[in-house]
């Protein structure tokens, strides 16, 4: 999991990225390839 500014690129890297929220937190989750995992802040 990366601590990360911004998602815009992170969301970018694979097709299968998708940003969520959760617990007013925003992630990005890859179930094929878990290694993207990315959290903002």
């Amino acid at each position: 999991m990366k601590v990360v500014n911004s998602l815009k690129t992170l969301k970018k890297r694979d097709r299968d990225c998708k940003v969520i929220r959760r617990k007013g937190r925003i992630y990005v989750i890859n179930k094929k390839n878990p290694r993207y995992k990315a959290r903002q802040g």
